[in-house]
């Protein structure tokens, strides 16, 4: 997802909590249909339903958690997802070439986006990939995501976040590369603007079915960890 997404129906805010809301994703299973061993390793955001309706799209890839404290700085939600891609010859045990991709994600509500946070965001991104990042010939790729749920969209943020990309090449990309994404939502308003690596915003855009009219975030995510 790298342009915005917006719906322009100048409709009341949608209420995420209602028993009636079905979400519009192609395929989607309601939690109440999933089996208790998955549910309860969901975490649930009993007092903000867009969250809950989001972790619900998330929770197949991704492990969940509420309420992360990074650096001192409260996330609504945090979530990591790691792939590991190994080829094979004619039997697993004859594997080569492993490849290791990994997401931390982290979002959050504020109230007006600006264009500095946005900034500290994408040094913190760096800073965490000094940390997190084993370079390495199995490492190929580690995304930091920061999702702003706000209240509004300054133009100014628009234009920072539509099409931003900070990727960062480990050994000239010998040892893959990592990538800082941004993205901001508007619930309320059913806007949405995010970098051009930022696939997983999809997830957070409710109003929309994230397979119509282009690949669905699942699909784009096993590409883009599997290729």
């Amino acid at each position: 997802m790298s342009e915005g997404s917006e719906s322009g129906s100048g409709e009341d805010p949608t209420d995420y909590g209602a028993e009636n809301w079905e979400d519009p994703m192609t395929g989607a299973v309601p939690k109440s249909e999933l089996p208790d061993e998955i549910v309860e390793e969901v975490p649930h955001w009993t007092d903000d339903p867009y969250f809950d309706r989001v972790g619900d799209r998330l929770m197949y890839n991704y492990t969940l958690e509420r309420d992360h404290r990074l650096r001192g700085e409260r996330w609504d939600l945090y979530g990591e997802m790691r792939v590991l891609n190994q080829k094979q010859f004619f039997h697993p045990a004859l594997s080569y070439g492993d490849h290791e991709s990994e997401e931390f994600l982290y979002a959050r509500r504020v109230t007006r986006p600006t264009v500095g946070e946005l900034k500290r965001l994408v040094e913190l991104g760096h800073d965490l990939a000094d940390e997190r990042v084993t370079a390495n010939e199995e490492h190929y790729r580690t995304d930091f995501t920061f999702v702003l749920v706000a209240d509004e969209l300054p133009e100014e943020v628009r234009s920072f976040v539509e099409g931003q990309r900070e990727r960062t090449l480990l050994k000239y990309g010998y040892y893959g590369h990592y990538e800082v994404n941004l993205g901001v939502v508007v619930p309320d308003e059913q806007v949405a603007v995010a970098g051009e690596a930022a696939d997983v915003v999809e997830a957070f855009v409710l109003w929309e079915d994230v397979t119509q009219p282009e690949e669905g975030v699942l699909s784009r995510l096993a590409k883009r960890f599997w290729k």
